[in-house]
């Protein structure tokens, strides 16, 4: 300190006040870049830490689930639309649809899952709604809908997959009973607050959590959550998402009408 103290002094006595103003410059300048070096190193340690645990960026609304009586948040839906093409191969184009054009006006059944081609979703849950569509449109349902944080490509071809039977009319969506909804970028289920992460196990990355609910004009009149919903979840639980456990409460909710 002494050192610097006497240096700071012939300075002052034998330099010019330009020379000095040059000389504090250097010295502030080489102590910000230690402060910001040193503080780039604590957020890269920090990263570091947090990625070992988990590398998916999360943000807590995503996990904040909706409720009864909670309104449908508004985005949009990448789809796939039937033209009159001559490409047979290929009859699609690009069709932006939202929330509203799904569920405005409209008392409908959406259930939710993890993935397309998975094994529960492919054996029970869907097969379990397309062979009860009928029941459910007789019980004041007016449309059925599957969601999956799956492309839209993907989505059609698991529904021939699955036997679906396909809507050929210009201007359709796809299927005649189930409509599958593609939410690729997670928009939906984001804001469903019911995203959900398998990166260490399945190695899905962001998906949905497997829910199911009734939406009438766009607000949630009953929902059907699984339960010891965490990410990375190991158990898929499967037990009240179910086509069986929707149509209990249809016809309860009938009766009760009556």
């Amino acid at each position: 300190k002494n050192k610097q103290i006497a240096e700071l002094t012939r300075l002052l006595t034998n330099t010019s006040i330009s020379t000095f103003n040059k000389y504090l410059l250097v010295e502030i300048s080489r102590r910000t870049m230690k402060i910001i070096t040193q503080t780039l190193s604590l957020l890269l340690l920090l990263q570091a830490s947090c990625a070992a645990k988990y590398s998916h960026k999360v943000v807590k609304d995503w996990e904040k689930a909706k409720k009864e009586g909670d309104k449908l948040p508004k985005v949009e839906f990448l789809t796939r639309t039937r033209i009159d093409a001559d490409d047979v191969e290929n009859p699609f184009d690009w069709k932006t649809l939202t929330t509203d054009d799904y569920f405005k006006g409209k008392r409908v059944v959406l259930f939710s899952l993890p993935g397309a081609f998975t094994p529960t979703c492919s054996n029970t849950h869907l097969p379990g709604y397309e062979n009860a569509y009928e029941d459910m449109k007789s019980l004041g349902i007016d449309e059925v809908y599957c969601l999956s944080v799956n492309d839209a490509f993907v989505m059609r071809k698991w529904g021939l997959d699955q036997g679906l039977e396909e809507d050929m009319t210009i201007g359709s969506l796809g299927f005649t009973k189930v409509k599958l909804i593609p939410d690729g970028a997670s928009h939906f289920t984001r804001g469903m607050g019911m995203s959900n992460v398998w990166e260490s196990n399945r190695g899905f990355g962001e998906r949905s959590w497997r829910y199911s609910m009734v939406v009438n004009n766009g607000v949630i009149e009953k929902m059907f959550i699984e339960p010891s919903r965490v990410h990375n979840s190991d158990p898929d639980p499967f037990e009240v998402s179910d086509s069986g456990t929707m149509l209990d409460y249809l016809k309860s909710n009938a009766n009760d009408e009556l």
